[in-house]
């Protein structure tokens, strides 16, 4: 037993003196090449105390080190090298901070932009190096593609392109899902779903041709289903679907594909105060009078709450979002899916295993809003 004991401490300290290393080595890593080594190391300590021998133990020390040798290697960066990398929705967000990590790092950026003169495309002409071109592209005008298209083969010539992000997107006013006009299920669909596939096939050809990258950004929402979400959710969870066949099709090309699902970040993804009574009006407006009956006007005006609720619970530093995209675009071998933010990751799992009725239950009292009830069923109470 003695002999046991000595032996299971060796490789219990063993097992901590490789995750020290791999933490260190990985510290300025995006955290998801992190999590993903150290899962490794305490896969091989735990596979080691259920074995029954010390000869199985040295198995799975050797069958460690392997997976370790041969995972480590594909997590460095490939060199920039005049990399050139296409943006969508950079005046703000994930975007706009993007554009401004990859021009630091020395890629050649072009910045797709809703609007050129507003203050997000000035500002990256202003701050940024000569290397970032600010494109006029709204991705759900056909003609804007084609025109930003031209001009980023103008510009890259024989380089080629190497990487295109699709991150523009918008979430609309969150309501319940009866209340939300199809008006504003088809603009989320046309911007975070069409938009990207269009963008995608418009530069597939010089992707193919650098053997680059396609990243493009979906959100926990794709897949973690949340109440008042209806049409951002459906729309993400389409781009996630459309990423993974698209991994899938384009490996024989020698394009790698990756979709980045953040947890929450403080971006303007939301809109403005004005862009709020725009949509609440539409969702009055569109409303049947028994529906509208039912649910009340109380309640439905109590959505605009929800964005505030949502906002102060969403994180500012944007760097394990920008890491991960990095990640994506630059590694010699990048991951098929990323999770940024503390909570994106354990709810995707969770939302995977568990039985439905305990992710329902967990679900509310993580998100809990107190919005109220619908008119009806105040009545009924």
């Amino acid at each position: 037993m003695s002999t046991f004991s000595g032996t299971m401490w060796l490789w219990l300290a063993v097992t901590a003196a490789l995750g020290g290393i791999v933490l260190c080595k990985f510290k300025k890593s995006p955290g998801q090449v992190g999590r993903k080594v150290v899962c490794l190391v305490g896969l091989w300590g735990g596979a080691y105390l259920l074995s029954p021998s010390l000869s199985w133990g040295l198995i799975f020390f050797v069958l460690f080190c392997f997976l370790l040798c041969t995972y480590l290697p594909g997590q460095e960066f490939l060199p920039v090298d005049q990399k050139a990398v296409l943006i969508t929705g950079g005046d703000s967000g994930f975007g706009h901070a993007l554009s401004k990590y990859l021009d630091k790092l020395g890629f050649t950026v072009f910045v797709g932009v809703l609007n050129e003169k507003g203050p997000g495309a000035e500002e990256l002409r202003r701050t940024c190096s000569k290397r970032v071109s600010v494109l006029q592209m709204d991705i759900t005008d056909p003609q804007q593609i084609k025109d930003a298209h031209s001009k980023v083969v103008e510009k890259v010539q024989n380089r080629g392109l190497w990487a295109v992000v699709n991150n523009a997107g918008i979430i609309g006013l969150p309501a319940d899902g009866e209340l939300i006009p199809m008006t504003n299920y088809k603009q989320c669909m046309a911007v975070n779903f069409f938009g990207a596939v269009e963008v995608t096939k418009a530069f597939l050809p010089l992707l193919r041709r650098s053997k680059g990258r396609l990243v493009n950004i979906s959100s926990m929402a794709g897949g973690v289903p949340m109440e008042k979400m209806a049409a951002y959710s459906a729309s993400k969870a389409a781009l996630t679907m459309f990423s993974a066949i698209m991994r899938q099709e384009l490996s024989k090309w020698g394009v790698k594909v990756s979709v980045i699902q953040p947890g929450g970040f403080k971006t303007n993804i939301a809109g403005t105060s004005e862009m709020w009574n725009k949509l609440e009006r539409d969702i009055l407006d569109n409303l049947t009078p028994d529906v509208q009956e039912d649910y009340g006007q109380d309640y439905i005006l109590k959505h605009r709450d929800y964005l505030k609720f949502i906002s102060m619970c969403r994180n500012t530093d944007m760097s394990p979002v920008l890491l991960d995209i990095r990640h994506a675009v630059s590694a010699k071998r990048p991951f098929a899916f990323y999770s940024p933010g503390p909570m994106a990751y354990p709810m995707l799992c969770f939302v995977s295993f568990s039985p439905t009725s305990i992710f329902d239950y967990f679900n509310k009292k993580l998100c809990s809003f107190s919005g109220g009830m619908p008119k009806a069923l105040t009545k009924q109470a």
